[in-house]
């Protein structure tokens, strides 16, 4: 969209949007709210954490490289148990998670988790 006068010009771009959420119980209720990204926030990383039969769904806006470093280092074992971290970036491309998830209290130190293990990936 253009929006012009005689001494100014104005351009907007539609920046990236995604799906936020972090302590929804079903994939459904995650996407009822949405954010868009500000810059340097680029890409839309979610992040679905499994133990012991538990499932928690994080959606955030991200950096590219801290989503694909996090994505990189998550794992589940043959369990399913574990983090799995999934980026996109375009225009609300974190739909998916699970179809339905119990919240568990180790939701809460999920993101620190994930901090944890990408810091001690570089060092």
């Amino acid at each position: 969209m253009m929006w012009s006068s005689s001494s100014t010009s104005i351009s907007t771009v539609n920046a990236l949007k995604c799906y936020v959420c972090g302590s929804a119980t079903t994939n459904q209720e995650c996407n009822k709210s949405e954010q868009d990204c500000q810059a340097p926030l680029d890409t839309c990383m979610t992040t679905v954490g499994t133990l012991g039969g538990f499932t928690a769904i994080s959606k955030t806006c991200s950096n590219s490289k801290l989503c694909t470093s996090a994505a990189a280092i998550a794992s589940v074992d043959n369990n399913g148990n574990g983090v799995q971290v999934t980026c996109c970036n375009s225009y609300l491309c974190n739909y998916s998670g699970a179809a339905s998830v119990t919240l568990h209290r180790w939701l809460l130190v999920l993101p620190l988790l994930l901090i944890t293990l990408l810091f001690r990936q570089h060092t």
